[in-house]
């Protein structure tokens, strides 16, 4: 399915430290005046600058999203099991990456809930995170904290002292972009920045310690169909080469622009769709089409309806 681009939703959001946090660089440095881990740094807008890199945020999400579907359903592939399962990378018992002469919608359907989302050896990820630059670096506020580390058969100090950078204020801004994505995916995705922002995971370094909690703002979410167009304004949505149509107000899933053997072939739901009240409009250049959710509340309304197809994936026959 990565031949294709059937649809593809970017979400613009904004990442605010609700306390300390610290992503530690992978480096140590000969000044001794500076730190023993430091915050990792880049260019940036013509200086360095602290950030958040991308492979760190999508290491926590990936990590929450299998949480979350692990509550929910397990992980082997039973026949008689409708639920959704992650992968146990340790102990898998379900050698599909090791079969010769399988088809790429084959491996596909044979992966995981969370390996069709974010990749594995044999299928590349559907997720792309962006690294979060600050909106405003005069607005970081980056202090020093001292710690020791204990040891735990003696209580006295293994490690230390040492000292360790923070950052407690600043927003930083990123974009999470998701192709080919069926309602569901895009869901679990909600769930999973719903979790971050309620604090029930953090980013970074000891998070158990009570380092890493941050607030997510949410500023828009943009739904495209680049292989779609609109006639007139207010007129359905057209899939080029095809017969199908839908509302302008329709939220849509990889599936709907399939047939339906090569749907069944990647094991995508069909039908995956849900009204919204947002309309389609015309994208640059007057080719393909997108839903904008703009601000808060509908890009929240956005994954409360994206949230329903996952609801419906865990009923008795739903298909993962």
């Amino acid at each position: 399915m990565h031949k294709k681009l059937v649809n593809h939703c970017t979400i613009n959001l904004t990442i605010i430290p609700d306390g300390p946090i610290l992503i530690k660089s992978g480096k140590e440095g000969a000044d001794p005046t500076k730190p023993d881990m430091e915050f990792v740094e880049t260019y940036h807008t013509g200086g360095r600058s602290i950030y958040l890199p991308g492979s760190s945020l999508k290491g926590a999400i990936r990590a929450h999203a299998e949480r979350i579907v692990r509550t929910v359903g397990r992980e082997t592939n039973s026949d008689s099991s409708s639920f959704p399962w992650a992968n146990d990378p340790l102990n898998d018992k379900y050698d599909y990456l090791k079969t010769k002469n399988l088809s790429s919608c084959d491996i596909y359907k044979l992966s995981s809930f969370t390996d069709k989302m974010f990749g594995n050896t044999s299928i590349a990820s559907r997720v792309r995170i962006e690294d979060a630059y600050p909106k405003d670096k005069t607005q970081l506020k980056i202090e020093e904290r001292n710690g020791v580390a204990i040891d735990r058969v003696f209580g006295s100090v293994a490690v230390g002292p040492f000292n360790y950078q923070v950052c407690t204020s600043g927003e930083f801004k990123t974009k999470i972009h998701l192709k080919n994505f069926t309602l569901a995916q895009l869901g679990l995705m909600g769930l999973v920045l719903r979790d971050l922002n309620d604090g029930w995971f953090g980013l970074g370094f000891a998070k158990s310690r009570g380092l890493g909690t941050v607030s997510v703002q949410y500023n828009k979410a943009i739904v495209q169909y680049p292989g779609c167009i609109l006639t007139k304004d207010n007129q359905p949505i057209s899939l080029l080469g095809s017969e199908k149509k839908w509302k302008n107000t329709m939220l849509l899933g990889a599936g709907e622009f399939l047939e339906s053997k090569e749907a069944e072939c990647y094991g995508f739901p069909i039908p995956d769709h849900q009204e919204t009240p947002v309309a389609a409009q015309l994208m640059d250049l007057g080719f393909g089409v997108e839903l904008t959710f703009s601000g808060e509340e509908q890009v929240k309304d956005l994954f409360t309806r994206s949230v329903k197809a996952w609801r419906k994936l865990l009923q008795p026959g739903g298909t993962r």
